[in-house]
């Protein structure tokens, strides 16, 4: 391991362990703030020493719900500094969502955007939030406690810095800390339903942290451009691994202008981007790339659901020579769980590669036992960064860990040399005539169709069946698409039963705010006629 890594398994002590190497490194930056180490360790510091007086020490947890931005930083890292657990949910949920999860995880303070007050005022009834930390460009309102239920509030600035009117920050004194003590809690969904609280340890974002370092090969030089949100594991553990090593990041939210924020790649001098398969779609669709140069760029990573093949294409060529990691992973496994070496991209297509250093993968059946190559299978995961469960949910957490193991709810099959290929979930899985078969695959044939730049597929009732596949297809942009032209498509390349039906044309597909396709939704639509 560099000696410029840190030892401990602490998120607040890397920083002030590179604070005090290398203070005038750079550490955040956004369009309006830079960041040195040093700036972003006093900043910790002084927030922290801020909590503390009001009772934020080990066991407490608190609401973070802000856009992406130096102090969302600077507060996750005040808050784990004292041994306390950072709450963090997407602040576009609705307020019921949100209400929900306030009074569940029993938050009482809670970091706030400060134009969200009127999403707050309904979310907090019935909570114990007694202290709000206000983020705002400048002086709150007067009667913004009157806008969020009386809740006592405290000013913080976009930089990291806390109000001068509360006065000089009591001396911070650091809590002893444990592993297993939990840092985090994200949330996997808020699109249906009470979206599930995984617990994240200092721990698991060690592992996870380290993992990732070793594969992409992150030193301090690195400096990655974050578009993805932070409340979302996979933004948040590109974070994580540039705080680890002594990198930097660019917190650019400016995914509505797309070319800005390639535009912001290159002018920053970034090393690295990360994003889902929507945010290559938009760059793909929205900007002209072929006169842009990221000349510092190296590498690229894409996780969060299956990418088109031929997306996958246009990125490597789009950010050439940058390396483009294809990756999987999930929250409960903080954040990653197997990658695509970008040597084995040609021969080992379609594939979500093999586990990162320190992880076990299976594909196995109901039973538990391990299938051989070539069997669909349940994938299932073992290591440092697995979840020790959801927060105050023992049955939920009862039903994804048995004896050490991770179920992942995800089907796979691995081949001969242990490359593993995705093939859906467990649960979205059509089964036609009684025969299993994989969304994913039917999705990547009909993506395969020159005419279309999205596909997703979904089950519907038959009667002699029991279900057949319903395609819904986003056209290529000057394309003049013939549905009837892809069903043959469909029926030449896809075996019996498993050709769609029928195809429905869409602008766009459903997806959550982190890019994952919603097919609850389309089904639905189906059913509304």
């Amino acid at each position: 391991m560099s000696d410029m890594i840190p030892p401990g398994p602490f998120l607040a002590d890397w920083v002030f362990l590179h604070a005090a190497r290398s203070p005038a490194a750079p550490a955040v930056a956004s369009a309006a703030t830079r960041l040195t180490y040093g700036d972003l360790a006093e900043r910790v510091r002084n927030l922290a020493g801020h909590l503390a007086a009001h009772g934020v020490g080990p066991g407490s947890r608190v609401l973070l719900a802000l856009p992406n931005l130096p102090v969302t930083v600077v507060a996750g890292l005040a808050i784990n500094a004292l041994g306390a657990t950072s709450v963090e949910v997407n602040r576009e949920w609705s307020a019921a969502i949100l209400g929900d999860i306030v009074r569940r995880s029993g938050v009482r303070h809670a970091f706030l955007w400060a134009r969200d007050a009127p999403t707050w005022h309904a979310s907090f009834e019935g909570s114990n939030v007694d202290r709000a930390w206000i983020v705002a460009r400048g002086p709150f309102p007067p009667t913004f406690e009157e806008a969020i239920g009386g809740v006592a509030v405290a000013l913080l600035l976009e930089d990291g810095r806390v109000d001068p009117a509360l006065g000089a920050a009591p001396a911070f004194e650091p809590p002893t800390l444990a592993a297993d003590m939990p840092a985090l809690v994200l949330y996997t969904s808020g699109s249906t339903g009470s979206p599930h609280g995984v617990i994240q340890t200092f721990g698991n974002i060690d592992a996870n942290s380290r993992a990732i370092v070793e594969y992409l090969g992150l030193t301090g030089d690195d400096r990655a451009l974050i578009a993805l949100p932070l409340f979302y594991c996979y933004g948040r553990s590109v974070l994580q691994t540039h705080l680890l090593v002594g990198g930097s990041v660019f917190l650019d939210g400016r995914m509505a202008f797309p070319r800005a924020v390639l535009e912001s790649l290159a002018a920053e001098g970034c090393t690295g981007f990360a994003g889902v398969p929507l945010t290559f779609e938009i760059f793909r669709r929205q900007v002209d790339v072929s006169g842009m140069t990221f000349p510092r760029l190296r590498y690229v990573t894409q996780a969060g659901g299956a990418m088109a093949p031929d997306t996958i294409a246009w990125a490597r060529n789009a950010f050439r020579p940058a390396r483009v990691f294809v990756m999987y992973g999930q929250t409960e496994a903080t954040a990653r769980l197997s990658y695509l070496p970008p040597e084995r991209a040609g021969d080992k297509a379609g594939s979500i590669g093999i586990p990162i250093p320190g992880v076990e993968l299976r594909v196995v059946g109901e039973d538990g036992v391990e299938l051989p190559p070539g069997e669909i299978g349940e994938l299932v995961a073992r290591g440092a960064n697995v979840t020790p469960g959801y927060l105050g949910e023992p049955d939920a957490t009862a039903a994804i860990l048995h004896d050490g193991w991770l179920w992942t709810g995800d089907l796979a099959e691995r081949d001969e040399e242990g490359f593993l290929y995705h093939r859906g979930r467990a649960k979205e899985i059509l089964k036609i005539g009684g025969h299993r078969a994989s969304p994913v695959e039917i999705e990547e044939v009909v993506a395969g169709h020159p005419d279309v730049a999205e596909a997703a597929v979904v089950g519907v009732p038959h009667d002699l069946l029991g279900e057949v596949p319903h395609a819904f297809v986003v056209p290529r942009p000057g394309s003049s698409t013939d549905e009837a032209a892809i069903l043959r498509w469909c029926r030449e390349n896809l075996a019996g039963p498993r050709a769609p039906v029928a195809i429905t044309l869409v602008e766009r597909l459903p997806r959550t705010a982190s890019g994952k396709l919603l097919r609850a939704e389309l089904r639905e639509s189906l059913r509304r006629g």
